[in-house]
């Protein structure tokens, strides 16, 4: 976790990673510390001590296209493969697969496709030793499909099985017992193609509730990532009616995100690129129409469809989600890379927050949960939840805490300019550095520039 204020002489920015589908519960250690002994950032000071939890690994900073609309059958011996198998099949990346659970293993598989079709993928648990697993494997290839795939589950861990099973056209071998986790890479890695076009990695930020500052991370993260990391980067502002994007940035663009919203299914990456507004060299925007001259009614596919075209034309995309509640937008929280809560330390925001805290957890089982962003703290005469309390309410320890500091927050937003340009090295501006760097698994960049007589020359 990281806290940002002015009391503080160092900033814990340490952060190690692991493996991409991590456990959720990794992020979820207890907030350490004691009550506040009366000065508001004693907790803030105390908690900052402490490095930040393991979540991910670095996988190329890319996100996923998941799983295409396909239907998967798997034929389980035991019950605790069937647990698992239901597990993955809630997760966000095989959210557009058909997943069906029989019992009776190989065998009953192969009885079951005796007069039934075979789906895109079926997969089968098998006890039995290799002689008779293969067996059975034989009489499932006399009644499959030309271009079903197939995963055995099994026991035995064995080098010789595993090329016997391949010789046969075995898609995959795992070994029992089973993980969610396990099981979805398995199913991913069959339907990834190397030809496809790069996706990149899907950040979504949303506030508790309205004013707590959500759309101005937003903005800086974005600003950091292009600016900060050296990575391109495109924002898209999903505030159709009151998006600030624009004016935080000092943009009025001809087109909007409402132009890609209608016509999602004609997007290609020279009419997205005729859509962004350039913010910097490697900073696009997809701004929000700056008038109510529609009611932008946009069905909720469109949402996910536009999302998904800028994913293939950046490494990072930066989605400021309103402060509403629909259809669209669970949607585009359930199927992000990460999700980005920000709150201020009061007893609305806590309940919002525990609210989409829990929808998360229960609807992404097997992602970490949201990073929690605490902003507008230490106001005076205010009363606040402490950060130790806020924390330990959701189960979720903070990733960053941010103080109130209107007079640069109102500069930067006045003069459409970011927070690393009005006071760059402010505490702040260095929070935001640490939480790009926990989401983008990237340093910053040391950009060298020349000046005076040097600017005249070049260099090899």
């Amino acid at each position: 976790m990281a806290v940002v204020t002015d009391l503080e002489d160092d900033f814990d920015a340490g952060f190690e990673a692991q493996d991409e589908f991590a456990d959720p519960q990794a992020d979820e250690a207890p907030l350490p510390g004691e009550e506040s002994d009366g000065d508001p950032f004693a907790d803030l000071a105390e908690i900052a001590e402490t490095p930040p939890p393991v979540v991910e690994a670095d996988t190329g900073g890319g996100g996923h296209y998941g799983v295409p609309r396909i239907a998967i059958h798997v034929f389980c011996q035991n019950p605790s493969t069937a647990d698992a198998v239901e597990g993955a099949a809630r997760d966000r990346r095989l959210s557009r697969a058909t997943v069906q659970v029989k019992p009776a293993g190989l065998a009953g598989a192969v009885e079951y496709y005796q007069d039934q079709p075979t789906p895109a993928l079926v997969m089968v648990e098998s006890d039995d030793p290799s002689e008779v697993l293969l067996g059975l494997l034989d009489q499932l290839a006399d009644v499959c499909d030309p271009g079903t795939k197939v995963v055995v589950i099994g026991a035995t861990n064995d080098i010789g099985l595993y090329r016997d099973l391949m010789r046969r056209g075995v898609s995959e071998y795992l070994t029992g017992p089973v993980q969610p986790l396990q099981l979805i890479n398995a199913i991913t890695a069959l339907y990834s193609d190397p030809s496809s076009p790069f996706t990149g990695r899907q950040v979504a930020f949303v506030g508790a509730k309205g004013g707590v500052g959500a759309s101005t991370i937003a903005h800086n993260f974005a600003y950091v990532l292009a600016e900060r990391m050296q990575s391109n980067a495109v924002l898209v502002d999903f505030d159709l009616a009151f998006g600030t994007a624009g004016l935080d940035f000092n943009q009025d663009p001809v087109e909007s995100v409402a132009n890609a919203l209608t016509q999602p299914d004609r997007l290609d990456p020279m009419l997205l690129e005729r859509m962004m507004a350039k913010c910097g060299e490697r900073l696009s925007l997809l701004a929000a129409p700056s008038t109510l001259d529609d009611d932008y009614d946009m069905p909720a596919a469109a949402f996910e469809e536009v999302a998904g075209k800028v994913k293939a034309v950046a490494p990072f995309i930066v989605l400021d989600v309103p402060h509403l509640w629909s259809a669209w937008i669970r949607r585009v929280l359930l199927t992000s890379d990460e999700v980005v809560l920000v709150a201020t330390p009061d007893l609305a925001s806590l309940r919002n927050a525990k609210n989409l805290v829990d929808m998360l957890r229960q609807n992404r089982p097997n992602d970490a949960p949201p990073r929690l962003v605490l902003n507008q703290t230490g106001v005076a005469g205010r009363p606040e939840i402490p950060v130790k309390d806020f924390g330990e309410a959701l189960d979720l320890a903070p990733a960053l805490v941010l103080p109130i500091d209107p007079k640069m927050f109102g500069k930067a937003a006045n003069n459409g300019q970011m927070i690393h340009e009005v006071g760059p090295a402010t505490k702040i501006a260095e929070g935001l550095d640490h939480l790009a760097q926990l989401i983008s698994r990237r340093e910053v960049v040391q950009v060298q520039r020349r000046g005076g007589l040097a600017s005249l020359f070049k260099f090899k």
